[in-house]
């Protein structure tokens, strides 16, 4: 792999070995990662990366498709068996295009829209401002309940009598709990609107059915492929069947042209992977690893946002060592760790941010348990302890290499000329 890069251009050949580097000695809890499987890599550089199409299979406006045209159609077949839709697009390119998608199906310029607030969990295309969808689209949104911090679903039905909104989206980029899902479709029955729901973060443990599906009460079901799916970066589009031609036109030609044929060979083998028992049992050492880093990080005095997590990352409120989200995403990088800071419910620090999330996907591909994860918890407080220390951030760093060297990124090494 490379072997032909490494001669045309050393510059981009250098690159891409640091990178591997980095990986390899990291111990990666960024929530949004994953570690792809080699097959993924080889289909997505493989001769299909040479097709140009556009539009649908078997109704190309390119002859010479047939191979894709068989490929794409078995991609949903295997979509639509691993989450139980009605249909499936594959032509989306990533979650927030997936997002795009549905918002072209459904919805006209300046409908309304009732999504979770950016600062308590929604995504950027949930209608941020300066995104796109804030544009196009009125937004109004719900959040988390002061104290429990969790979806108060009673202010959420509140707002959406009020708003009436045509859509309801469900769903978010740094929420630690279940979402119910049925309270969503019943609040979205009774004011006439939509719902949809992004599942972009726990495609995998919805796919491998180790947490409760939104496909059975959603019209839409939006995601990427990366984060927990562990497949390649792009997206999907799940629906009720009679969903299925408003969206398949929502999609192209509203929204995408050219068809990433690569892309949806390499989801075609992702969704077949996905129904295996080896992918089980992945995501759900994820959410015991998960609920373990959640405990060993209350014992040391961290504060967990909503008390635990129900799926694959936990939002950790920092201030009760003293220091801000940034502070310690810095000292955990230079001790070997990737998070990333956040804003917590309600924080009172916004500039800085209160909190960091952390996911447990790629250290538990790497097959880290949970007697690792308590190490992690130690490296963690010893960090938030010496976030000024350089020195013994290098000390504590020594540790985290010596952790993640005993769990190798890949098994045979995949890059050898």
């Amino acid at each position: 792999m490379l072997k032909h890069t490494k001669i045309s251009d050393p510059f981009v050949y250098r690159h891409l070995e640091d990178e591997l580097k980095r990986q390899e000695e990291n111990i990666e809890m960024i929530a949004s990662e994953s570690i792809v499987p080699p097959e993924v890599m080889e289909i997505q550089g493989s001769v299909i990366t040479n097709t140009t199409l556009v539009g649908y299979p078997w109704n190309r406006s390119q002859v010479g498709s047939r191979i894709s045209d068989e490929l794409e159609m078995e991609a949903i077949a295997r979509a639509k068996k691993v989450f139980g839709c009605g249909h499936a697009n594959m032509q989306v390119y990533s979650g927030s295009t997936a997002n795009y998608g549905v918002y072209a199906s459904v919805l006209k310029p300046g409908d309304t829209v009732l999504s979770m607030s950016p600062e308590q969990g929604g995504h950027t295309t949930h209608g941020i401002k300066g995104n796109l969808s804030h544009d196009v689209y009125q937004f109004a949104y719900y959040g988390v309940n002061r104290e429990t911090e969790i979806i108060d679903m009673d202010e959420l039905r509140k707002i959406a009598l009020t708003c009436k909104p045509k859509l309801i989206l469900a769903g978010a980029t740094f929420y630690p709990r279940l979402i119910d899902y049925e309270g969503f479709a019943k609040i979205a029955e009774e004011v006439g609107a939509y719902l949809m729901v992004d599942m972009a973060h726990i495609c995998g443990l919805v796919a491998a059915r180790v947490i409760p599906s939104p496909v059975p009460f959603a019209d839409f079901v939006t995601t990427s492929t990366t984060k927990t799916f562990c497949g390649p970066r792009s997206g999907m589009i799940l629906c009720k069947e009679e969903h299925a031609q408003k969206l398949d036109n929502g999609v192209f030609p509203g929204l995408v042209a050219s068809v990433h044929m690569n892309e949806i060979a390499a989801k075609c083998w992702s969704l077949q992977y996905a129904a295996t028992a080896a992918f089980k049992e992945t995501m759900q050492q994820i959410l015991v690893n998960a609920s373990a880093l959640a405990r060993a990080l209350a014992d040391r005095g961290f504060r967990i946002v909503s008390g635990t997590t129900d799926n694959h990352l936990l939002l950790v409120d920092v201030r009760s060592k003293g220091i801000n989200g940034k502070q310690f995403q810095t000292a955990l990088h230079k001790a070997g760790i990737s998070v990333n800071n956040i804003l917590v419910p309600y924080d009172s620090q916004p500039d800085v941010t209160s909190g960091v999330r952390i996911g447990l996907t790629c250290v538990t591909q790497r097959g880290m348990k949970e007697a690792q994860i308590e190490e992690i918890a130690e490296i963690m407080k010893l960090a938030a302890d010496h976030v000024d220390d350089n020195k013994e951030l290098e000390k504590i760093k020594e540790q985290t290499t010596g952790l993640i060297s005993r769990y190798p990124l890949y098994k045979e090494n995949i890059f050898e000329d």
